[in-house]
C-alpha cells in the first residue's frame, strides 16, 4: 500500500465517489455524499492504493490561516482494521506540517450517539486527536457535532 497525493480533479471525484458510494452507513444522505465528491477537487487530496486499486481516500480543507480539517475521509469496508485510515492520517499529517499549518482538525457526530460513528471517534483519538467542544445543532439534533483537533507542532518547538 502506498499513498499518493492526487491532484487531477477528474480523478479525485472519481475516487471519492467509488469509496463514499460504498460507504452509506456513514455517507447516507445524497446530497451531503455529492457534496463531498465535487468539493473534494479544490482540496488536498490523499489515496489509499494497493497497485491500482482504491483502498480509500482523506481530503484537507483550510479552516484558517494556521488550521486544516480532515473534510471528508473514507476506507473500503475491506480495508477496515488494516491500517488504511491510520496511513492516511499520518501522511495528511506530514502533509499539513510541510504546508505550515500548525493544527488540523476532524468534525463528527458526538460519542453515545451513533455505535457507527463511536468506533470513528475511538479512530480519531486513536490517532492523537482531543476533544474540543461539541455542538449540538451544528448540523441538526438527531446528529450533534463533536469537534476534534490536534497540534501539528512537534514537542520540541518552542510557543511563540
Amino acid at each position: 500500500m502506498k499513498i499518493v497525493t492526487i491532484t487531477d480533479s477528474d480523478k479525485k471525484r472519481t475516487i471519492a465517489r467509488t469509496v463514499l458510494e460504498r460507504l452509506t452507513e456513514w455517507f447516507e444522505v445524497e446530497e451531503s455524499r455529492e457534496g463531498y465528491i465535487h468539493d473534494c477537487a479544490d482540496w488536498i487530496f490523499l489515496a489509499a492504493m494497493d497497485d491500482d486499486r482504491t483502498m480509500g481516500f482523506l481530503c484537507l480543507k483550510e479552516t484558517g490561516k494556521a488550521t486544516v480539517e480532515i473534510a471528508v475521509m473514507g476506507v473500503m469496508k475491506e480495508y477496515h482494521r488494516n491500517g488504511v485510515g491510520r496511513k492516511l492520517v499520518e501522511k495528511a499529517k506530514e502533509s499539513a506540517r510541510a504546508q505550515g499549518y500548525e493544527f488540523m482538525q476532524v468534525k463528527t457526530v458526538k460519542m453515545g450517539v451513533y455505535e457507527d460513528y463511536d468506533r470513528t471517534n475511538l479512530f480519531y483519538i486513536s490517532c492523537g486527536f482531543r476533544e474540543l467542544e461539541v455542538f449540538p445543532l451544528l448540523w441538526d439534533e438527531a446528529n450533534p457535532c463533536q469537534i476534534y483537533v490536534m497540534s501539528l507542532r512537534g514537542t520540541h518547538e518552542s510557543v511563540q
